[in-house]
């Protein structure tokens, strides 16, 4: 898919109420559940970051964002670095330069397997030994007709065939959880943010409302290669 087609694709998608109401839901997403991942002095990279929904919201010495969409950067907030092109060639980045690699909603997005898992050696590779990997998306196996109603949707993907390219990559799985968030947080439908904040907080409920999944995986601070010498 070209840079044209993404840009005219997301316009259409999100409208600008929507993109206010998706980035009000990270921002409590980010406070209640996943800053606890990210430290603040870290270098975080967003592989998909779209309109900085997660990187505006969470705290880190240095964040990188990475996407097709030459929209991206203008809802970008001040000191997020922004990269145009594919989150398949990482080369501005040296190895072991990056602290968090994240991506969300992304990878069913590519345009083959192949894509998928260039994308992920190239973010093994810019991670720091004991860097974490944390990846979110909608679970095929809990939304089997639902998953394919966007175009752009090529890849099917549930938690354990991502944990399983992730223990491939050379990643160690930290967590893996099939049902996390609602399929609807995706499209931006807001409910009320103070619900959203005991839901994340109340993991009893995720098998109940939870289709998209969170996979975690760590690069070893050792690898298989220094342990055989």
């Amino acid at each position: 898919m070209d840079v044209t087609q993404v840009r005219r694709i997301y316009r259409g998608r999100f409208s600008e109420a929507n993109r206010r109401a998706k980035a009000r839901l990270w921002r409590v997403l980010v406070e209640s559940f996943l800053q606890q991942w990210l430290r603040p002095t870290d270098t975080v990279l967003e592989l998909g970051c779209g309109y900085g929904e997660f990187l505006n919201h969470i705290r880190a010495r240095r964040r990188i964002g990475v996407d097709l969409n030459p929209d991206s950067p203008a809802h970008l907030a001040a000191r997020v670095e922004f990269h145009a092109g594919s989150v398949c060639d990482l080369s501005f980045l040296p190895a072991s330069s990056v602290d968090v690699v994240f991506t969300s909603n992304l990878m069913e997005h590519l345009p083959g397997k192949p894509a998928v898992e260039t994308m992920l050696a190239e973010a093994r590779r810019v991670l720091k030994p004991g860097g974490h990997c944390i990846m979110m998306g909608p679970n095929l196996r809990l939304l089997p007709g639902a998953y394919w109603d966007f175009w752009d949707h090529h890849i099917p993907l549930t938690e354990l065939s991502c944990a399983e390219l992730l223990r491939s990559t050379g990643f160690k799985i930290e967590r893996t959880v099939a049902r996390f968030l609602p399929y609807t947080m995706s499209s931006g439908n807001e409910p009320p943010l103070f619900l959203v904040g005991l839901y994340l907080r109340l993991s009893s409920l995720w098998p109940f409302f939870g289709k998209q999944f969170l996979v975690i995986g760590r690069k070893p601070t050792i690898s298989t290669a220094d342990t055989q010498q």
